[in-house]
C-alpha cells in the first residue's frame, strides 16, 4: 500500500496537501503508459501539439488565482512574487513555440542525387524532477518544450510542493492531452529513484549540484538517457563604483529576493578595500534592515517570506555558524525571526575577507563580503569557485565591464542589474558544477529533440559508377 505524505505552509505549519506516494510498481506502470503513448503522440503534427499547449496556457490563465495561491502556500513566497511566477509560466508557452521553430526546425537543400534534409525527432519518455523554489515556472520550462517536441513526460514535483504539481496536471487535463502523454507522479526521493531506474530516455532536472553529480554518476553507463541539469551556484557580485544607495538596491535584490532561495542569487559580494567599499557595505546593511519579512498573505505584502521549512532554516543556520567559526565577522548575524514557524529568518551579511571558506551554495539569505585591492583581484575572487551559474558587475565604467564580461566564468552575466535577472527569451544555465552544458529557458528545445540528417533520392538509381574498383 502506498505511503501518505503531505506538504506544509512553512509560515504556519498548516498541512496544505496530502496524498499517496507512488511506489516502485506505480512508477513502472507510469513509465509503461508513457511509453505506450509515445508513438501516437510523436506522430501528431507540430500544429496539433501547439494547439494542445495553447489550451494548457489558457487553463493556467483560467486557474491563475488558485495556482498562485498554491505556490505561495507551499513555498511561503509572497503573493506578489508567485503571481510573477505564474505569469512566467503562461509566457513560457509562446516562447517555447518560437524556440522550437527556431532551434529544432527542418531545413532542406538540393544535392546532385536529390536533397539533404535536416529534421528533429523527440527522444521518447522524459522524466522532469521539479524544485521547490519555483515549483511551477522551472519544471514548466522543461515540460512545455518536451511536449512540443513530441516527447511524453512524467513529472515528479518536489515533495515540498506536491499541490502545485497537482494543479499543473489539472491544467494539462483541461488541455485534453491524451492519456499517458503527461503524468504527475508524486513522492520523495524513493519515488524519484524508482522512476530513474526504469527505461526512460531523458532526465530534465533543476536542483542542487550534489543531486546533479549523483545523477551524472548513475547514468554514466546509460548513455541513451539525455541529461539536462540546471544546478546551483556560489554566485559573485562585484560592486565597484556608483552611488552606494543605488548599489545597495541591486545587491539586496540579488542576495535576498525569495529569501535567498534562487539558484542565481548573489552569495558573494566583492568590493574594493577602503572607504569606497566600506560605504557600499554599510549601505547594503542599512537597506537589509528595512526588509519586511512575513507570511505570504500578510498585508501589506512582505519583501520575503520564510525559508521552505524549519529544517532548511536549521541547515542555513549551521552553514552560517561554520563561517563564523572560520573567522567570519558578522555585519548582520544570522537570526531567526519571531513568528509561528522557525522557518522565518533575517538577512545575514558576513565579512569573510582573507578567509578560506567553503565553496558551497548556501540556499538562503546569507551574503559573504570579500574586500580586494584592485579590479583584477576582484575578478580572480569572483572566478574562485567550482560553480559558474550567474555573476554580476555594478559599475559605470565601460572598460571595467568589457574586462569583466570577457573574463568572468558564468552562464548569466549581468551589469548594473541583479544576478537573478533572466528571461525566457534567452538561455539559462551555467558552467562547472552549475550544470552540464545544456542550458534551459530558450535553449530547452535543444535537449528535447535530437537532429536527424537525411540524404534522400526519390527514385532508385544505379549507382555503380560511384563505386571504385568494380570491374566492367
Amino acid at each position: 500500500m502506498s505511503n501518505l505524505f503531505h506538504s506544509n505552509d512553512p509560515a504556519t505549519g498548516e498541512v496544505v496537501w496530502s496524498g499517496p506516494e507512488a511506489s516502485a510498481e506505480d512508477c513502472a506502470a507510469a513509465v509503461a503508459t508513457a511509453r505506450a503513448a509515445f508513438n501516437d503522440w510523436s506522430a501528431t503534427t507540430e500544429e496539433e501539439r501547439i494547439a494542445f499547449v495553447h489550451r494548457y496556457r489558457d487553463a493556467l490563465r483560467e486557474d491563475a488565482e488558485a495556482i498562485a495561491t498554491a505556490i505561495s502556500r507551499e513555498t511561503g513566497k509572497p503573493l506578489w512574487e508567485t503571481k510573477t511566477e505564474l505569469a512566467s509560466m503562461i509566457g513560457k508557452v509562446d516562447l517555447s513555440i518560437a524556440a522550437h521553430a527556431e532551434r529544432t526546425g527542418s531545413r532542406e537543400q538540393e544535392a546532385p542525387f536529390g536533397r539533404a534534409v535536416l529534421r528533429h525527432r523527440p527522444h521518447g519518455v522524459m522524466v522532469v524532477l521539479g524544485p521547490y523554489n519555483f515549483p511551477g515556472h522551472l519544471p514548466n520550462g522543461h515540460i512545455v518544450p518536451a511536449l512540443l517536441a513530441g516527447n511524453t513526460v512524467l513529472f515528479k514535483p518536489s515533495e515540498e510542493t506536491p499541490l502545485v504539481g497537482e494543479l499543473i496536471g489539472a491544467a494539462m487535463r483541461k488541455a485534453g492531452l491524451p492519456e499517458g502523454v503527461f503524468t504527475v507522479v508524486q513522492g520523495g526521493r524513493d519515488t524519484g529513484a524508482a522512476l530513474l531506474a526504469e527505461d526512460i530516455d531523458g532526465l530534465l532536472f533543476t536542483g542542487s549540484a550534489g543531486a546533479g553529480a549523483h545523477f551524472t554518476r548513475i547514468f554514466a553507463e546509460r548513455p541513451k538517457v539525455i541529461l539536462a541539469l540546471e544546478l546551483g551556484g556560489n554566485n559573485p557580485l562585484i560592486a565597484w563604483d556608483g552611488d552606494p544607495h543605488a548599489i545597495a538596491s541591486i545587491v539586496v535584490g540579488s542576495a535576498f529576493i525569495t529569501t535567498g532561495q534562487r539558484c542565481s542569487c548573489a552569495r558573494r559580494l566583492i568590493v574594493p578595500e577602503g572607504a569606497k567599499g566600506e560605504a557600499i557595505v554599510s549601505a547594503v546593511a542599512a537597506l537589509s534592515d528595512r526588509i519586511t519579512i512575513g507570511a505570504w498573505n500578510d498585508s501589506p505584502e512582505p519583501f520575503m517570506g520564510p525559508l521552505i521549512s524549519p529544517a532548511a532554516a536549521a541547515r542555513v543556520s549551521l552553514q552560517a555558524e561554520e563561517l563564523m567559526k572560520l573567522g567570519a565577522q558578522a555585519i548582520r548575524p544570522f537570526e531567526g525571526r519571531p513568528g509561528p514557524s522557525t522557518a522565518f529568518v533575517g538577512p545575514t551579511i558576513l565579512d569573510v575577507t582573507g578567509l578560506d571558506v567553503p565553496d558551497q551554495e548556501i540556499f538562503g539569505p546569507v551574503l559573504q563580503v570579500t574586500r580586494v585591492a584592485d579590479f583584477d583581484a576582484a575578478i580572480a575572487a569572483a572566478n574562485n569557485t567550482r560553480f559558474g551559474l550567474s555573476a554580476g558587475l555594478i559599475s559605470d565604467d565601460d572598460a571595467l565591464w568589457d574586462k569583466f564580461q570577457r573574463r568572468i566564468r558564468a552562464g548569466v552575466v549581468n551589469r548594473n542589474r541583479p544576478t537573478t535577472g533572466a528571461a525566457g527569451s534567452m538561455p539559462f544555465g551555467g558552467l562547472g558544477a552549475s550544470g552540464n552544458h545544456r542550458p534551459s529557458a530558450y535553449y530547452a528545445a535543444d535537449y528535447c529533440a535530437y537532429p536527424v540528417a537525411s540524404f534522400e533520392a526519390d527514385r532508385v538509381a544505379d549507382q555503380v559508377h560511384d563505386l571504385r574498383g568494380i570491374r566492367a
